[in-house]
């Protein structure tokens, strides 16, 4: 069996200290795990995950699966694998089973654990957590190996709203923390962007490499390039730890990402996994109050 997980929506912004949304998603947007099983950075399998509101302010999710050409698409066509499932608003998970495959849909404790103030205090780390007691909203799927259809692949997320009667890119991701190279236009190119195209961000990467890092510019092309395309390789049958295969809730990425960014001027920001975990499905922890 594998895990894919897709946290959205925080409960707090770094620029303020109040709570972003009660309702955990969107209504109507799609939320999409790509998954490309030839190794040509365009999806091959699709998973898109839809939400309705009712009028007690309940949500429920359906889950839409695409194959084949269908799938580098927007799955709002797809074939229907669970409907109605019911989304959690408190601490206990609401887990839904359909055959092989398990669902969680939700608000849960933010697994991921940075110094954040650290990095705007030019990178002097004090192991100050920031997201030590955020919440965050989880769409998590489990599903055999059997579905993934090879040994070698490549997943990202993508969120798309729509615009009158056209779906919008408004978010995308694979790997954790590109974001940081990106500014203004380039920004707004890149999330809207596929993996497929991303050579053309090459030069953006390493200019910032350079001027983080210190590199010459042969060394921060040559670093940018094995950032790009956007993309998290997985293997089932292998061990999962970042950033070879895949990425558990307590592989330290910004241990992994610090090192290459500065060129190894930083190595860690001293902070640890959260102690929140569960042992079964979702695994990430309840949300805080």
């Amino acid at each position: 069996m594998s895990i894919i997980a897709l946290n959205v929506h925080p409960s707090f912004r770094l620029d303020s200290s109040e709570p972003t949304t009660k309702e955990p998603f969107a209504p109507g947007a799609l939320y999409e795990f790509k998954i490309d099983t030839d190794g040509d950075a365009v999806a091959d399998l699709s998973y898109s995950v839809q939400f309705a509101s009712s009028g007690d302010g309940k949500q429920t999710a359906t889950v839409r699966r695409s194959q084949g050409e269908r799938a580098a698409g927007v799955g709002e066509d797809g074939e229907v694998i669970v409907e109605e499932a019911p989304v959690s608003f408190g601490r206990e998970a609401l887990v839904t089973k359909v055959g092989d495959f398990g669902f969680f849909f939700g608000w849960r404790s933010d697994p991921f654990f940075f110094d954040v103030s650290g990095s705007f205090n030019h990178m002097q780390f004090t192991g100050d957590d920031f997201f030590k007691d955020k919440n965050i909203c989880s769409i998590v799927i489990e599903l055999p190996n059997s579905e993934l259809a090879a040994n070698s692949l490549g997943i990202w997320c993508r969120v798309l709203v729509k615009d009158r009667e056209r779906w919008m890119q408004v978010e995308r991701g694979g790997r954790p923390m590109q974001a940081v190279f990106l500014v203004g236009e380039k920004r707004e190119a890149y999330l809207s962007g596929e993996p497929a195209n991303d050579d053309r961000f090459i030069g953006v990467f390493a200019h910032e490499l350079e001027h983080t890092g210190g590199y010459s510019p042969q060394d921060a092309t040559a670093v940018a390039r094995k950032l790009l395309p956007d993309i998290l390789s997985y293997n089932p049958g292998e061990p999962t730890s970042f950033p070879h295969n895949g990425r558990t809730l307590t592989d330290d990425v910004v241990d992994v990402f610090l090192p290459m960014y500065t060129n190894g001027k930083v190595t860690r920001d001293g902070v640890g996994p959260h102690g929140d975990l569960l042992h079964e499905f979702p695994y990430l922890g309840p949300p805080h109050d």
